[in-house]
């Protein structure tokens, strides 16, 4: 990913190895990362047992918030696009016991992806 993807928000696909150390301390025994997407400094880590929704804040990225979410409690996903896969849209995932939905902004190449990885995770 480019530093102009990255300043205008576009998320790409992230080699799970070249995270895999950095989240060492938060992934359980029998835990293995599938996939990992990358906004700026945020990412979507999928595992085989759940959705990690790391925010990195300030300017620093000192700061971060692990939002761990198990398949089994996402109730329904909602994807909104402008008319197409491959463009901006917003991401409402909701989970058992809260009114809310999380809602996440999307760019560009990372789309399909999130959304087939959640598809797949919450129906198996």
């Amino acid at each position: 990913m480019g530093l102009l993807d990255g300043l205008l928000g576009n998320a790409s696909e992230v080699d799970v190895e070249t995270v895999a150390q950095e989240l060492a301390p938060i992934i359980g025994e029998t835990e293995s990362i599938q996939r990992v997407f990358k906004v700026i400094r945020d990412m979507y880590v999928f595992t085989n047992k759940r959705l990690i929704l790391i925010d990195k804040q300030g300017i620093t990225g000192r700061k971060v918030d692990y939002h761990s979410i198990p398949y089994r409690a996402i109730t329904q996903f909602k994807l909104e696009t402008a008319g197409h896969f491959d463009l901006d849209a917003e991401l409402k995932i909701w989970i058992s016991g809260q009114d809310n939905p999380i809602i996440k902004e999307l760019k560009k190449d990372t789309v399909v992806g999130i959304q087939q990885t959640l598809a797949t995770h919450m129906f198996a």
